[in-house]
């Protein structure tokens, strides 16, 4: 089976201007799970899991997302529990926005399928999308996305869909990009939520925080085919 009937499943770190979950995420603990977005009378209309540690402040959160001035209306689904939501508290909200300010359209439209909720925490978006592309292509409509949203897309992980195996090898990348790539996965850098920080990584390798999202990056865009 060749990659492009095989197709990949991508794991992104998203910022895009004029976000409300990203506004209230950013300011507000807790954080919020993207089960789907519908147009309906010219509108996006969104369902989300809304989570905090307490009930306290997933009330604020809630409250935040509601005087946003980026939404529309928001109404209350009730609580549930669920042990794959992180937090101690949750509830399923439903709100209306300007379909404008989402990214969704822009994704599915190229092909990014959504394979799992989207999480939104401090201030940025987890996306893990499923798309029937080669690596190549892939790395063209991400880039198109950033123009047309003026976006911050990050390549977290690139592996075949669930059941097969990582489809992309490290040959391309240098010894130090290499170390720093393998090093960020073992470490749980791109799990979620993430299980060390940029910063904690670079004291390890012996490098500024700067120099080693450096060599992610470059790492990450060889590995989409991007170098």
């Amino acid at each position: 089976m060749t990659d492009e009937e095989a197709g990949v499943r991508v794991s992104l770190d998203i910022w895009h201007p004029d976000c409300w979950t990203l506004e209230v995420t950013e300011e507000a603990n807790g954080g919020l799970l993207g089960h789907g977005v519908h147009e309906i009378d010219g509108l996006a209309n969104g369902r989300f899991t809304a989570y905090a540690d307490s009930v306290e402040e997933l009330d604020r959160l809630v409250d935040a997302v509601r005087d946003s001035p980026l939404t529309e209306s928001v109404w209350e689904t009730g609580e549930f529990e669920d042990e794959t939501v992180p937090g101690s508290a949750t509830r399923g909200i439903v709100v209306r926005y300007d379909l404008n300010n989402s990214i969704n359209d822009a994704l599915v439209s190229r092909g990014f399928i959504p394979d799992e909720p989207v999480r939104m925490q401090d201030g940025r978006e987890q996306w893990t999308v499923l798309v029937h592309e080669s690596r190549n292509t892939v790395h063209e409509r991400l880039e198109a996305i950033r123009a047309e949203k003026n976006a911050d897309v990050r390549v977290e992980l690139i592996t075949a869909p669930k059941g097969g195996t990582g489809m992309f090898r490290t040959d391309a990348l240098s010894e130090r990009q290499r170390e720093v790539y393998e090093l960020a996965r073992r470490r749980g850098y791109y799990a979620w939520p993430r299980e060390t920080s940029a910063a904690e990584l670079a004291a390890e390798v012996g490098i500024s925080k700067a120099t080693l999202l450096e060599h992610l990056r470059k790492a990450e865009s060889k590995l989409l085919g991007g170098d």
